[in-house]
């Protein structure tokens, strides 16, 4: 039963997927997007929907922390919609509030460069994203 997680920003999406028997999650990549040439990675998204088979992809829902939804978190239901039609797969929002600070926290505790994290922080919390819904679920 694999997954993916993803993280969606305005100008990266990390991504994650589980192991296949949904325990943990493992950062695959930081695919690069354009939103204003509609360009949205998906095609390396249907690369890694072929490679894993997952049942489900979960998106990260960036709510205020008042609970309300603001324009990310529109632009994210947006997505998450736009993958069910072109995917035909189960797609679910989770609550992403404050884990791109916890992914930070990790990379700054590891002593991972600036230019590093730069890197590599939407694919750790796309990672903390995914791991996130699988601890819900055990």
């Amino acid at each position: 039963m694999r997954v993916i997680g993803l993280d969606v920003g305005t100008k990266t999406i990390g991504v994650a997927v589980s192991d296949e028997l949904g325990w943990t999650a493992q950062g695959i990549e930081t695919i690069k997007i354009d939103a204003d040439q509609n360009d949205y990675g998906l095609d390396r998204i249907k690369t890694f929907i072929n490679e894993y088979n997952p049942e489900k992809i979960v998106v990260g829902f960036p709510k205020n922390m008042n609970g309300t939804v603001g324009p990310r978190g529109e632009a994210c239901l947006e997505f998450a919609e736009l993958l069910k039609k072109k995917f035909h797969i189960e797609v679910v929002l989770w609550d992403e509030r404050l884990s791109t600070m916890a992914a930070e926290r990790i990379l700054l505790s590891g002593d991972v460069s600036r230019k590093k994290r730069k890197k590599v922080i939407d694919k750790m919390a796309a990672v903390m994203i995914l791991q996130g819904y699988l601890d819900s679920k055990q």
